[in-house]
């Protein structure tokens, strides 16, 4: 009991001194940023409101596509590089774990039972008296205390940079998350505007088949040159080139949303669809500060300047002394039956002190080490909310000069599905060659072409618009 007694009051002090000591290294503190007031471009733009509840990160929900949904949750079951970063996370999760348990006791237990016998030749440890061989038995059992005094905050520091790297990691899980969901959509959507635009082409090869049938009968008749007829064969030779291109592009995008899914290439089709009703959210944008709350590279980055920092004090601790209590308490015996008996125990109260005297500028070269990490680490962070600012003014940008282009191309073509009527009735009246009408073909079709090519562009736009702003917008950011 005296020895219980003991141990308590030993351990009462021992955390009154280790709560009262300091933490050596710099306490963290975020630097600052260097932010615009507003964005460049403000129309069709208005200034974010969030209020709504809705669970951060289903944003692909608003593009209004079941089919779109399904591959995401495809997705984020299935894909490999996710399940990756899951495990780093796990791992890091388990790191502050192991830094947190040298906040406590470690406790080792040791059974040592043992038969022997001595020497009669061994060295006499009394002159008086001649060895003799004995032959006994030792039984051991003893439990060791070990316990790291904090005295100069090496562990608080341990704790604070693999908490922070942890942080770092949830946010890298997030970010493999967000960057994932965009891809899948990305590819999908290039899918789809790949459909849309073999619809276009095939359509064009019908009527232009039709126009080389009407040539050819002219032709026979003497009514056509074979000038026409050659011009019109090689209009429809070079679309269904185009055709045979488009499919291919096709087929690449579908193999690299089979990868994204997780599943094989050589298995996985997504059947085509002539849908062109796409849904673009309204995507309202806010202050640019927000980003840096959106964000989960920037929150990334701004834990990795924690872990640094922390990382500094790791390695100043190493100029002071570190003390380790080391209490022992155990029982041993020559007879098992009295191993646990009172005349048995045994135990003893003892402390270590170690520290470095000279070891060659080692400890002072790793706090240069930490503290040039630490400065990467802010210029990463910089660069971070730099490179979020540069994509979504780029989204912003780019998504209102494709609205506009999209509204001038849909003109385009009801004006070049005019030209060519009228070239075709005048060519039919001996008014004009049918190099008009020719012409107005090939720009009917790259008319068509680039209008669905803009509505493609459009939903890949949006997808990297809320991709830059971090996920969804429909949720208030959160602040650290």
């Amino acid at each position: 009991m005296k020895v219980l007694r003991l141990l308590a009051a030993l351990s009462s002090a021992v955390t009154t001194l280790t709560l009262s000591a300091c933490a050596v290294g710099p306490d963290y503190r975020r630097p600052e940023a260097d932010v615009p007031a507003a964005w460049a471009a403000t129309i069709p733009w208005r200034e974010a409101n969030p209020e709504d509840a809705e669970r951060k990160g289903s944003w692909w929900t608003g593009f209004e596509d079941p089919e779109l949904d399904t591959l995401v949750t495809q997705a984020l079951a299935g894909n490999q590089n996710l399940r990756i970063a899951a495990a780093r996370l796990d791992q890091a999760r388990a790191q502050v774990a192991i830094s947190r348990s040298a906040l406590y006791p470690h406790l080792a237990f040791n059974a040592d039972p043992t038969r022997l016998k001595t020497s009669a030749n061994r060295p006499l440890s009394a002159y008086d008296s001649p060895n003799v061989s004995t032959v006994q038995n030792d039984f051991v059992v003893d439990a060791t205390v070990s316990y790291e005094v904090d005295l100069f905050g090496r562990v608080r520091r341990d704790i604070e940079a693999s908490t922070a790297t942890r942080d770092q990691v949830e946010a890298d899980f997030e970010n493999a998350r967000l960057v994932l969901i965009a891809q899948v959509a990305s590819a999908y959507f290039a899918v789809r505007e790949l459909d849309a635009e073999r619809e276009v082409v095939r359509a064009s090869i019908d009527a232009q088949q039709r126009s080389l049938d009407i040539i050819t009968a002219r032709h026979e008749l003497g009514f056509a040159t074979g000038l026409d007829l050659a011009q019109q064969q090689a209009l429809l030779d070079a679309s269904r080139t185009q055709l045979d291109l488009l499919q291919n592009a096709r087929e690449q995008n579908e193999h690299a949303l089979a990868t994204l899914l997780g599943a094989p290439a050589p298995s996985f089709t997504l059947p085509p669809s002539t849908r062109h009703d796409w849904t673009i959210p309204p995507v309202p944008i806010g202050l640019p500060s927000e980003i840096l709350q959106r964000r989960p590279d920037v929150a990334a980055a701004e834990r990795a300047m924690a872990a640094a920092n922390a990382r500094i004090g790791v390695a100043k601790a190493a100029y002071f002394p570190s003390l380790e209590l080391l209490p022992t308490v155990g029982w041993e015996s020559n007879a098992i039956a009295s191993l646990l008996s009172l005349p048995s125990r045994m135990w003893s109260l003892g402390a270590g002190a170690s520290g470095t005297v000279f070891n060659g500028g080692a400890t002072g070269a790793n706090v240069r080490i930490a503290s040039a990490d630490y400065s990467a680490a802010v210029a990463g962070y910089r660069q971070a909310v730099l490179t979020a600012m540069e994509e979504v003014e780029n989204g912003i940008v780019g998504l209102a000069q494709l609205s506009r282009a999209e509204a001038e191309s849909t003109a385009s073509v009801a004006g070049a599905q005019r030209a060519l009527s009228i070239a075709n009735d005048r060519y039919a009246g001996g008014v004009d060659t049918y190099l008009d009408v020719f012409t107005a073909q090939q720009a009917l079709l790259a008319d068509q072409r680039e209008t669905v090519q803009i509505e493609g562009q459009r939903m890949l736009a949006a997808v990297y618009l809320v991709k830059a702003l971090g996920g969804d917008w429909r949720v208030p950011p959160t602040t650290r």
